[in-house]
């Protein structure tokens, strides 16, 4: 519902303040929600590029893989256990940070030089450059009739 815009004269909606009390409710049922990153992906004459959105990561925090023509970008963390006492940690009184792990796969298009893909973590944004395999040319074969 949240992604329908709609435009209403009226400034008191009762069917807005719905949605707007459903949204919240389904959007985080007391769960955690899982976070995926943002990306962007483009091409060129030359490759393909995806750039991912990894605030707060580093660069040995994220793994990416490529098998069977697909590209999975993920952060797996193991969760915090709360082992301190009252008198060894500090006294929460908000705790919304929690395990960021992620998994984000991409099917490929054919004509990606897997062997040649090359990534860049910089400022919290993955770079991953897939260059293209150059196109076959058809063989021209001279023919000479007699």
């Amino acid at each position: 519902m949240k992604y329908v815009v709609s435009r209403n004269s009226n400034p008191v909606s009762v069917a807005r303040d719905f949605d707007s009390l459903f949204n919240s409710l389904w959007n985080n049922w007391g769960v955690p929600s899982t976070k995926v990153p943002s990306v962007d992906i483009w091409e060129d004459e030359k490759a393909y590029v995806l750039e991912a959105e990894l605030p707060g990561y580093s660069e040995k925090d994220v793994e990416v893989h490529v098998d069977k023509h697909v590209l999975k970008i993920s952060s797996m963390c193991e969760a915090e256990k709360e082992t301190k006492t009252e008198k060894e940690g500090p006294n929460y009184l908000v705790r919304e940070r929690s395990c960021r792990g992620f998994e984000r796969s991409f099917t490929l298009p054919e004509g990606i030089n897997e062997d040649s893909i090359e990534g860049v973590f910089k400022n919290g944004v993955l770079k991953l450059t897939m260059p293209k395999v150059p196109a076959t040319q058809p063989k021209k074969i001279d023919v000479k009739i007699k």
